[in-house]
């Protein structure tokens, strides 16, 4: 994908984050989520440290040569994060719920989005950045925050039926990073749409017995990426 594509589908990943938390109150902002823990609130919160990490990382060129790709950075998250992912967890459950509205996130989260998009946009297609102890082709980096965001949009849908399923020009750059993450020879099964190919392969639904024998050896590596 180019890196117009790129961009394009980050500015509509986080805009379909936008479309789902903008219109809810501050009681739907605390239904659950698909991530275990964390509340719709919760899970903004971490999605919008993504977004200021992309902005810190994007003005903050590096130099070359990249020691991963929009792949490769994900085999470091493949089945979580352990203890230091429940740290995490813990501590953004905290953050978020130290505003005084849950609809505090929401309004940083609305400044801040379009912001990273914009700097995506403005940042050198050649050029690198440094994040999470990693140098990325900047185009890379933003197929990172879009797997990211597209991901954690179906998480903060389980429990609102009728919110909007993320755009399918970020989805596809999600679905090619997990298709990377598996082998050449590893079939896709034929019953799975995209949203839950991206669930099985982030860990969020369980593999029926029936797709672990259909995968085969690639079922042990389920989840891809956490």
């Amino acid at each position: 994908m180019t890196f117009r594509g790129q961009h394009l589908a980050l500015a509509q990943a986080y805009d379909g984050i936008t479309r789902v938390v903008g219109g809810l109150d501050d009681t739907d902002l605390q239904r659950p989520t698909r991530c275990r823990g964390w509340l719709i609130a919760d899970l903004l919160f971490h999605v919008l440290c993504d977004a200021q990490r992309a902005l810190v990382a994007l003005a903050s060129p590096a130099e070359g040569p990249a020691d991963v790709d929009d792949v490769s950075y994900w085999r470091a998250f493949a089945g979580g994060a352990g203890d230091a992912g429940a740290r995490h967890a813990w501590w953004a459950r905290r953050s978020a719920a130290a505003f005084d509205r849950p609809s505090g996130v929401v309004r940083i989260w609305t400044d801040t989005a379009p912001a990273a998009v914009r700097a995506a946009g403005a940042a050198d297609p050649d050029g690198y950045v440094t994040t999470q102890g990693h140098v990325l082709r900047v185009p890379d980096f933003l197929a990172t925050l879009t797997t990211e965001a597209v991901i954690h949009h179906l998480d903060l849908i389980v429990d609102l039926p009728d919110a909007p399923a993320p755009g399918a020009a970020a989805t596809a750059v999600a679905v090619t990073t997990v298709d990377g993450l598996l082998s050449d020879d590893t079939v896709r099964p034929a019953g799975w749409d995209d949203a839950e190919y991206l669930l099985k392969a982030a860990g969020r639904l369980p593999l029926t017995e029936r797709e672990r024998r259909d995968l085969g050896e690639a079922a042990g590596w389920f989840p891809l990426l956490g």
